[in-house]
């Protein structure tokens, strides 16, 4: 089920995902996802590897967290229909890419990148927002998350915003 699932279904996630990496959210408008007045001890490169294994171990969940989601609701993971696929990537895909934004902005900005980090998470909880809003975008192969991926890209990660 699973190869198939990952072949069918997860190919609409795949798209915005893989995009975007570490895809995200931190809601910009609640200020708990990021921290700048308190930057972290890590330093840019310590920052991108940690939050480049964010990533990775975030991505591998959403294939189980998407596997689990349609054995429960009785998806037919072979051949999934179109409001099936959109379902999935509104209850898994945007809430999952919004736990690994807030992950890496938990890490804290380094010195002095402060700015960078918080337009790479507030990016990234934009596309976020927009694929729970419209995952027939995402589906129809849309990426909302385009901008947070070359803004990630840009500042160095490899797994965030690889594609």
């Amino acid at each position: 089920m699973s190869k198939r699932f990952s072949a069918s279904l997860l190919a609409a996630l795949v798209v915005a995902l893989v995009a975007a990496g570490c895809g995200g959210g931190g809601d910009d408008s609640s200020g708990d996802s990021t921290d700048s007045g308190s930057p972290s001890s890590l330093t840019k490169a310590e920052f991108i590897k940690q939050g480049d294994e964010i990533c990775a171990e975030g991505d591998a969940a959403i294939e189980e967290e998407a596997n689990e989601f349609a054995e429960e609701n009785g998806i037919d993971t072979e051949n999934p229909s179109e409001a099936e696929q959109e379902e999935v990537v509104e209850q898994v895909l945007g809430p999952a890419i919004k736990r690994q934004s807030e992950e890496i902005a938990d890490l804290g900005p380094p010195q002095g990148e402060e700015e960078a980090v918080e337009e790479i998470v507030a990016a990234v909880g934009r596309g976020a927002e927009e694929i729970e809003e419209d995952p027939k975008a995402v589906v129809n192969g849309e990426n909302p998350l385009a901008e947070a991926s070359k803004l990630a890209k840009a500042y160095g990660f490899k797994q965030c915003g690889g594609e």
